[in-house]
């Protein structure tokens, strides 16, 4: 079946009466907001090499970290925005998860044990679940739909990246050295309490998207959301996809100190330009998907990403031993370019995550699939990932997660083959519609 979102053509949001700066200012603080959530998720990835000596962690413990806090994380997607639907509340509901979650930072920072720290990750897990639901549900309704793919992208990855992936390892490393790990996790407490007052503000509470004719139910059965091809094909390729970030981001850091013998400040800056890749990218994948379509990027871009583990797996850190730029490590100077290639994949999850989906169903029902979309991915691939690398890593030895990322890259990418088109423009160049579940 072909289709067109529900509201290209006959609109149905909100953003028909919302100001083109109203609508860039809201992108800018969710896109702000979701920055910070991740500054706070990636806190602990960037600070293991400090953390797992002190708590005396094994490689199990760290992949279980790393699910917990994704479990939570699917467990209040699924609920909140199924709540937010119901309520129609998104602003409120986004605030309150805003200030807990940077509560919960705070608390990381107390941990004296695996179980405490474990269960302040669950607790920031369910804090932060239910922020890109909502966000994602605000923009398809306050946005104009032709730019619904770059706004979106911008709006989960542009902040995201900027604050969780390049700004996270490289101050949070610096403050941890300078101080210690935990002094680390109480500063990352503190943006959250900015971001919720930017927020309560400067934005304005959606109104409630009026309902089709003859529609009653303001949220669609999970069962019946399922039927949807392109639904289902999403969550796979998100499951894979969601694990092969998680799993990167809780082992990569430690692997490459603890194992290739890196210094903390090359490895942050080399973890560092994945998210000033994905920064990049969010602005380039988003608005191409906008352009030539979502499944020509979905299908490429994850084969694409193999560059990294291949690099780690491939070069020998030995013949890269002199100063680099910066002075960073010969090694992490290799290593940069190939990881900001490879990480262009980062792109596409607000396509599989909130785009396509979005697109998909009809607007009363967008924060419930998001909320599926989204935690399907985190519950399947976020929490069943990293312990599952990390039990292979202790197994077969400490590199093992770097064949388990290239097996998740290389199903991803035959499985998006099966995405049907939803993109406005690519479907009008084809001459095709499409009805909306």
């Amino acid at each position: 079946m072909a289709t067109a979102p529900a509201d290209s053509d006959t609109p149905q949001g909100n953003w028909i009466t919302n100001s083109p700066g109203y609508q860039t200012l809201l992108v800018f603080l969710l896109s702000l907001n979701f920055g910070i959530v991740f500054f706070d998720r990636q806190a602990l990835n960037a600070l293991m090499p400090f953390v797992q000596p002190d708590l005396d962690l094994s490689q199990t413990q760290i992949g279980l970290l790393a699910g917990g806090l994704s479990f939570s994380w699917a467990i209040a997607a699924f609920f909140v925005g199924r709540l937010s639907d119901s309520m129609g509340k998104r602003k409120i509901l986004l605030l309150m998860a805003t200030v807990a979650f940077s509560v919960c930072s705070f608390v990381s920072g107390l941990a004296t044990s695996f179980l405490f720290l474990f269960a302040a990750r669950l607790l920031m897990g369910a804090a932060e679940g239910g922020v890109m639901p909502i966000s994602h549900a605000m923009v398809a309704s306050e946005v104009n739909p032709e730019r619904r793919g770059l706004a979106q992208g911008v709006a989960q990855n542009l902040g995201s990246n900027l604050l969780g992936s390049f700004a996270a390892p490289v101050v949070l490393v610096a403050f941890a050295t300078a101080f210690s790990w935990r002094e680390a996790f109480y500063l990352a407490a503190v943006p959250g309490l900015l971001s919720a007052a930017l927020i309560w503000f400067m934005l304005k509470e959606p109104r409630p998207v009026a309902k089709p004719e003859g529609e009653h139910q303001a949220s669609i059965g999970f069962a019946e959301a399922f039927k949807v091809c392109n639904m289902w094909i999403c969550v796979v390729v998100g499951v894979l996809m969601v694990a092969h970030f998680v799993i990167t981001w809780a082992f990569m850091p430690n692997f490459l100190v603890q194992t290739r013998g890196m210094d903390p400040f090359s490895m942050s800056w080399l973890v560092g330009s994945l998210g000033i890749a994905a920064t990049l990218y969010s602005f380039v994948v988003a608005g191409l998907s906008d352009k030539i379509g979502r499944k020509p990027v979905m299908v490429f871009l994850p084969f694409l990403s193999l560059a990294g583990p291949l690099g780690v797996l491939l070069l020998d850190p030995a013949a890269f031993d002199n100063a680099g730029m910066l002075g960073l490590s010969g090694y992490a100077t290799v290593l940069i370019p190939i990881f900001f290639v490879g990480w262009m994949v980062n792109g596409v999850f607000p396509i599989f995550m909130a785009t396509i989906p979005s697109e998909s169903f009809k607007p009363i029902h967008h924060a419930t699939v998001l909320g599926l979309a989204m935690g399907a991915c985190e519950v399947l691939g976020g929490v069943f990932g990293p312990p599952l690398a990390g039990m292979l890593n202790d197994w077969r030895g400490p590199d093992t997660f770097l064949y388990v990322l290239m097996v998740l890259a290389t199903i991803s990418g035959f499985v998006a083959m099966g995405l049907q088109e939803t993109a406005p423009a690519a479907l009008r160049r084809q001459g095709r519609t499409f009805e909306a579940a």
